[in-house]
């Protein structure tokens, strides 16, 4: 069973993005064009992102 966990390896700022594509199964620049039209749209994408920052594990710590 896959957990969702940042990315360790595939990370710009936090491991978020990255680790939401390998759960995936997607090319994480696909996440991260999503989560930059989120934040453009009020702002919603930034606070999502700072939420699942703190919120998802980071991979050596899940396993």
């Amino acid at each position: 069973m896959k957990k969702l966990t940042k990315s360790s390896s595939n990370k710009m700022v936090d491991g978020v993005c990255g680790g939401i594509a390998e759960y995936l199964g997607i090319d994480p620049t696909l996440v991260r064009l999503a989560w930059v039209l989120f934040c453009a749209m009020g702002g919603s994408g930034f606070l999502a992102y700072i939420i699942a920052a703190l919120i998802m594990p980071s991979a050596s710590a899940a396993y």
